[in-house]
């Protein structure tokens, strides 16, 4: 009986804080489908960044004369915050997401081009497609959500816990 007492007792000891969170997340959300989280985690955070790419940003005279202001938005200041958060927590994984966001810029500058030549505008879609993925990561998480990690916690964390999963499947230390 004691020793029942005492495994259940027993805390987990992490070396890396992200480890920590990882294990906060497995034991919340780590009985749903993996998949469903990557495609509602991608399409949450396409929206959310290319929202914050569309808030207009001051059109500063020195990089006016330098023709850097094309360069320079809203959308760079978060990436930019993104990726030292994740830097912090886990440098591998930070770069992997670092390519994701690549990808992601590069389809926001698409979708400004289709804006451009009379198509739908960049917010009315990347809002779509935000709502989309926080709806569709909402409603799959309530489902088999058993620990105490948050909904924030999987929004924020989430994108470099699901590059943990394809990491750990190809063996890849991060």
């Amino acid at each position: 009986m004691k020793k029942k007492a005492n495994e259940t007792n027993k805390k987990v000891e992490f070396s890396r804080p992200v480890e920590k969170h990882f294990y906060e997340l497995d034991q919340t959300y780590g009985a749903g489908n993996f998949a469903l989280y990557a495609i509602f985690i991608f399409l949450a955070f396409f929206g959310i960044m290319g929202l914050i790419w569309m808030i207009p940003f001051p059109q500063l005279d020195f990089l006016v004369k330098m023709n850097a202001h094309t360069f320079l938005n809203w959308g760079s200041f978060f990436i930019a915050i993104v990726i030292y958060c994740y830097l912090k927590l886990a440098p591998t994984l930070s770069y992997a997401v670092l390519f994701t966001i690549g990808i992601m810029s590069y389809f926001i500058v698409q979708l400004e081009y289709v804006e451009r030549d009379g198509g739908p505008t960049v917010i009315l879609v990347c809002s779509i497609i935000a709502i989309i993925g926080l709806l569709g990561l909402f409603l799959s998480s309530n489902k088999v959500k058993k620990g105490n990690a948050s909904f924030l916690n999987l929004l924020t964390i989430g994108p470099i816990w699901m590059w943990s999963k394809v990491f750990d499947r190809l063996k890849w230390k991060y």
